[in-house]
C-alpha cells in the first residue's frame, strides 16, 4: 500500500512539471520580438557608401569642330623674348554654352607651346610669333583633354616706307648740298655721297618684333570635335 501510494506521488509530480514548462513556453513564443531585432528600415537613391552623399550625374558631351574658345593669355609671347617649344598658359574668358547648359566654365584651363618665334631681319623679313593649345583642363575638376586647335599667329607689320625715308633724307640733304657746290654735277655727286649713311643705319637697325602680353584676349577654334565629361 505504501508503495502505491508513492508511486502516485511520483507521477503527479512529474506531471506538475511538465505542465509549468509548456505554460512558460507558450509565454515565449507570445511574448513581443525586441526592438532591436526590428527589419532595417529600405532606402532609395545612389549614394555613396563612402561619403554617404549622392554623387553629382555625369554625362557626356562632345564640342564640334569649329567651336570657338575665347581665352586670355597668362604667358606673354614674343618674336624675340620666346623660344619654340617654351610652353604657354591661357584660360577661357568665358563659358562655352551648347544647349542651354554650360560645358566649359569661365576660368577653364588652356595650356599649349610656341610654334614659331622669329626675330625681324636687318635687310629684310619681319617678325613673327605663333603658338597652339593642345590641353584643356576644365575648371574646378581634375580631367584633363587633349585637344587640336588651329595656330594663333601674329606677324610684325611692315616698315619700307619708314626704311625709304631713311635712306632718302640723307640722300636729298646730299643732293641739295652738292647743287650748292657744283651745279647739276655736284648734286648727283652729293646724292651719292649722302645716300651712304642713310643706308647703313637701316642695314644695322632691325624691324619691329611682335608680342602678344599677357592678358590678350584671342579666339582659338577647335579643328577636331572633343568629348568632355559634365557633371550635373
Amino acid at each position: 500500500m505504501r508503495r502505491t501510494l508513492l508511486v502516485l506521488t511520483v507521477i503527479a509530480a512529474a506531471t506538475a512539471c511538465n505542465r509549468a514548462g509548456a505554460a512558460s513556453s507558450q509565454s515565449a513564443v507570445n511574448q513581443p520580438a525586441p526592438a532591436s531585432a526590428a527589419a532595417p528600415v529600405a532606402t532609395t537613391g545612389n549614394t555613396d557608401p563612402a561619403a554617404g552623399v549622392r554623387p553629382a550625374n555625369i554625362r557626356e558631351v562632345t564640342l564640334p569642330a569649329g567651336t570657338r574658345l575665347p581665352i586670355v593669355l597668362d604667358t606673354s609671347v614674343g618674336s624675340d623674348t620666346s623660344r619654340v617649344e617654351e610652353p604657354v598658359h591661357a584660360h577661357l574668358a568665358r563659358p562655352v554654352v551648347v544647349g542651354g547648359a554650360t560645358v566649359l566654365p569661365a576660368g577653364t584651363r588652356i595650356s599649349g607651346v610656341v610654334t614659331d618665334a622669329t626675330r625681324s631681319g636687318k635687310v629684310k623679313g619681319r617678325a613673327h610669333v605663333a603658338v597652339r593649345f593642345d590641353t584643356l583642363a576644365p575648371a574646378g575638376g581634375e580631367e584633363h583633354y587633349r585637344i587640336h586647335t588651329t595656330p594663333v599667329g601674329r606677324v610684325a607689320p611692315g616698315t619700307k616706307k619708314k626704311d625709304a625715308l631713311e635712306i632718302g633724307a640723307p640722300a636729298a640733304g646730299g643732293a641739295v648740298i652738292g647743287g650748292l657746290i657744283g651745279g647739276k654735277k655736284g648734286a648727283l655727286i652729293g646724292a651719292a655721297a649722302g645716300g651712304g649713311p642713310g643706308t647703313a643705319v637701316v642695314l644695322s637697325t632691325r624691324g619691329k618684333e611682335v608680342h602678344l602680353p599677357k592678358g590678350a584676349a584671342l579666339t582659338l577654334r577647335l579643328a577636331e570635335p572633343v568629348t568632355v565629361r559634365v557633371r550635373g
